[in-house]
């Protein structure tokens, strides 16, 4: 969204904080992109909340002059906002199989076929999931996320992190959301396996029980950190891991980590999931296993060849930029515009509500 907010406005309107006296929306600038989130009072129903949104989201729309936007939808949950807005276009960046995971509203599949039948193009966050889609809907385009390359390959060792800074060696690191995405019985069992290894993990532990998360002296949960951080820490990586299970909220994933690993230097041991190993996987870019045993013999191959297997992949996360990512998006929805609307200068509302929130 920041390289869209280079040549139009763009209004990310995140999900609501219910902390209100009175509802209302605060909006604020983050490199260039308004994001925009509503504030409603504590309690208000899952009823009563759509139609206060809709009047907050007009309410902005008219206080900057804005007709006929772009609606760019992460969730079609988000989708009943639209209600009322004359659009010059309708965007479903589908990044994620969203049904599968814990605690998805009953009515998310019937909201997406809503969606479908009223977008005009449609993206997905990996090659798996347009397969999934692609019968769909006319007008769907897998694209894989992209790399921040310079971000990433900006590898500072002279500042380690306080929190990793005396953690001996080797480190096998995690980056990412830990929830019921994560095979947390393997972990245990790696961690088991190999005490001296030292398991860094940074993220939130979001929609499990944390008392259920594998325990013990090697494994370090050190919580969730600022993007700009991340690759202080991958620098003091030896190897870099994604220890995801096999289950519904996992069957579509495209990892975003798995470039950023590779982009920071790290060799990266995955579970077989299917848009790591195609194309990483097939192309000896990343290790493969599954089992315990497996997964352990991986990390120990990732340490004894993992600057060739990260110098093999450097051609291939250089072709991966957010640039060209943005420029394959910009020439799809401009093909699927009428020529009297292309949105070169159309704003573009991006309603995300990543959560999904009281079922919005």
């Amino acid at each position: 969204m920041t390289r869209f907010a280079s040549t139009r406005r763009v209004f990310f309107v995140e999900e609501p904080l219910y902390d209100a006296d009175a509802p209302h929306v605060s909006v604020s600038e983050t490199d260039g992109v308004l994001v925009v989130v509503p504030h409603l009072s504590p309690g208000t129903s899952d009823t009563a909340a759509m139609p206060i949104l809709r009047r907050l989201l007009a309410r902005v729309l008219d206080g900057y002059g804005i007709e006929r936007p772009l609606l760019w939808f992460y969730t079609p949950m988000a989708l009943d906002l639209a209600d009322g807005i004359a659009t010059s276009g309708v965007v479903f960046d589908c990044m994620d199989e969203l049904s599968g995971f814990a605690n998805a509203p009953a009515s998310l599949r019937e909201r997406e076929r809503a969606l479908l039948a009223r977008a005009n193009v449609v993206f997905t966050g990996g090659y798996s999931l347009y397969e999934a889609k692609r019968s769909l809907h006319p007008n769907v385009h897998a694209c894989p996320s992209g790399v921040d390359l310079a971000h990433f390959s900006a590898r500072d060792r002279s500042r380690p992190p306080d929190d990793q800074r005396n953690l001996a060696r080797p480190r096998i690191g995690f980056s990412g959301v830990i929830d019921e995405r994560m095979n947390l019985d393997l972990v245990r069992a790696i961690a088991d396996m190999r005490p001296g290894w030292q398991f860094v993990m940074i993220g939130p532990v979001v929609k499990i029980d944390p008392a259920t998360l594998p325990r013990g002296a090697n494994l370090h949960y050190l919580g969730m950190k600022p993007y700009q951080d991340l690759p202080r820490y991958m620098a003091g990586w030896d190897v870099a891991m994604m220890p995801f299970a096999h289950n519904d909220a996992t069957r579509y994933i495209s990892p975003t980590k798995t470039p950023e690993y590779l982009a920071a230097g790290c060799p990266v041991v995955s579970t077989s999931i299917r848009d790591v190993v195609r194309p990483y996987g097939e192309q000896h870019l990343v290790e493969i296993a599954d089992d315990p045993a497996g997964f352990v013999a991986a990390i120990e191959r990732a340490m004894t060849h993992g600057r060739t297997m990260v110098a093999r992949a450097r051609p291939v996360i250089t072709s991966m930029s957010w640039d060209r990512v943005h420029e394959r998006m910009c020439a799809a929805i401009e093909a699927a515009s009428p020529a009297a609307e292309r949105p070169a200068d159309v704003p573009v509302a991006a309603l995300s509500m990543r959560r999904v929130r009281h079922a919005i």
